[in-house]
């Protein structure tokens, strides 16, 4: 049975940083898709961080390119998010999900990893990040 625990997130003021860590439990499929979203009171679920294990490309949302960054320990099957100069905007539940294939499309010449949700297949139950100003 495959799962995702989330863990890491808390409260938080404006401009400070936090880590979140999702380890991954019974998952044996290779070249695949992992990465984090979030969703807000009454907001979409939407992508924020993706990694292609293949050969560790990233991908980000362009609300947190330069703040946020995604990467993975491959040996303790664990994914980090290292969140800094945070805003309240970035308030939500963040949840670790990850596909069984990669989606990827091209876009401007370049294949970007996918951030659609429906293209993740395991999600884990998500952890609260809560910015304060």
């Amino acid at each position: 049975e495959v799962q995702l625990v989330e863990s890491g997130g808390g409260s938080v003021q404006a401009g400070g940083s936090l880590r979140l860590s999702c380890t991954v439990y019974g998952y044996t499929y290779s070249n695949y898709c992992i990465g984090w979203f979030r969703q807000a009171p009454g907001k979409d679920r939407e992508g924020v961080a993706g990694i292609y294990t293949a050969d560790n490309s990233t991908y980000y949302a362009n609300s947190v390119k330069g703040r946020f960054t995604i990467s993975r320990d491959n040996a303790k099957s664990t994914l980090f998010l290292q969140m800094n100069s945070l805003k309240p905007e970035d308030t939500a539940m963040y949840y670790c999900a990850a596909s069984r294939s990669c989606v990827r499309r091209l876009t401007a010449g370049t294949f970007l990893i996918s951030l659609e949700k429906a293209d993740f297949t395991y999600w884990g139950q998500g952890t609260q990040v809560t910015v304060s100003s």
